[in-house]
């Protein structure tokens, strides 16, 4: 396929741009439409995916049959199987009437499933089924139909990512990856920047009927080296934003950078516990959590400080960094505050005893107990997801329960 072929293509579906690998993709595109073979386009959000699909449809031989461009992240899960293979009168609440879906309507056309990485992974196996013998059931039949579609399908996600997380079926993927094409984000077009610019404000232009927008070399070099993480779209909204709000005709790099968002900034950590159906822990929580967490260092330098105790052949020093610890020349040294935890440490020529008062502090024991209550509120009683969030085990947290005599 020579370039004059590829240009007249371009120029059938408006393609803007001489990119070697866009050019690759519209030359597989065009050969493997006169076949059947399964097609999955990869690229990132806004780069022109849905473009592919349609030049396949058109060069090929279903080009007179129907052909459909269905968003499969946009159809919601529980319908998603009615929308692609039609359901039977009576199927489920609201199934007033038998319906047809895509695949018996497109039959002997092209359908174009766009995100098709959002696919539930029942609706998967339906698909595959499709795939492999042309073959579906309706939801709520028993009856086996028989279809003959062209399927083209479109992604943005990393699919074998998706794979290892058992979000996407694996035997499906081989299946759809038939005949692969990447469709080029427009960071590494950035030959082509300029050429989309121009098409665009030329397109406002006419359509707010005012002059177009024009870009100075330095504009066009800071456009080139920005990162474009929407693509075409993020280019193309910004370029409706300028033609409409800037009354300067001539835009400068100072004009410009208002337009562009800063993609250095940096997104600082944030505590998060639990799912996507799970609130973030308010700040109180946030302090609970530190509190129980050194309360059980204190009760572990107990443990350790208690042992060191009894026996008494035992070196300070083995203590953790001990080594910078220096021994206190003393013969009593005591408390006069019963209600706090007091530590003593004794030496003379002989030995060294300590010995540790261990009362409980009031509050540390209710902040235990509100965080453990918090945490079995989160979680609906559920212990053991209380007792994860809480860093200890579900026989702790039960024992704990008991306790404190907290009532779930």
């Amino acid at each position: 396929m020579d370039i004059q072929d590829i240009q007249s293509i371009k120029q059938r579906f408006k393609i803007i741009g001489n990119n070697r690998n866009l050019n690759r993709a519209i030359e597989i595109a065009v050969q493997v439409a006169g076949t059947d073979l399964t097609v999955l386009i990869n690229g990132e959000s806004g780069t022109g995916k849905d473009v592919i699909p349609q030049i396949i449809h058109q060069n090929s031989s279903r080009k007179h049959k129907n052909y459909f461009a269905i968003n499969c992240g946009a159809i919601p899960e529980g319908t998603i199987d009615s929308e692609l293979f039609g359901h039977e009168k009576g199927s489920f609440t609201g199934a007033i009437d038998t319906r047809k879906g895509y695949f018996e309507v497109a039959d002997g056309g092209t359908i174009f499933l766009d995100e098709v990485g959002e696919l539930p992974l029942a609706t998967q196996a339906r698909l595959l089924r499709v795939l492999e013998n042309g073959e579906f059931i309706k939801v709520g039949s028993s009856k086996v139909q028989k279809t003959d579609v062209r399927i083209v399908a479109a992604t943005n996600l990393n699919i074998p990512l998706a794979i290892e997380k058992g979000k996407f079926r694996e035997d499906l993927y081989y299946r759809l990856n038939t005949v692969p094409i990447r469709i080029p984000a427009l960071r590494e077009r950035k030959e082509d920047i300029k050429l989309l610019f121009r098409k665009f404000a030329t397109d406002f232009a006419e359509k707010y009927r005012m002059p177009a927008v024009q870009l100075t070399q330095e504009a066009v070099t800071m456009m080139e080296n920005y990162r474009w993480d929407g693509n075409i779209r993020q280019l193309k909204n910004i370029t409706e934003q300028i033609s409409i709000i800037e009354e300067e005709r001539i835009i400068t790099p100072e004009i410009l950078k208002n337009y562009l968002p800063n993609n250095n900034v940096t997104s600082l950590p944030t505590l998060y516990k639990g799912g996507k159906d799970e609130d973030p822990l308010s700040e109180r929580d946030i302090l609970y959590k530190v509190l129980f967490d050194m309360k059980n260092d204190i009760l572990e330098l107990r443990r350790t400080v208690k042992e060191l105790s009894e026996n008494r052949n035992v070196n300070i020093q083995h203590l953790p960094e001990a080594q910078n610890i220096t021994p206190i020349d003393a013969t009593v040294i005591s408390s006069t505050d019963e209600e706090e935890d007091t530590f003593v440490y004794v030496q003379d020529e002989e030995d060294a005893v300590v010995s540790v008062h261990e009362e409980e502090s009031l509050s540390l024991v209710q902040t235990e107990k509100d965080l453990i209550c918090k945490a079995l509120e989160r979680h609906k009683g559920k212990r053991k997801d209380a007792a994860k969030e809480l860093g200890i085990s579900e026989r702790t947290l039960y024992r704990k329960i008991n306790e404190y005599k907290i009532n779930l």
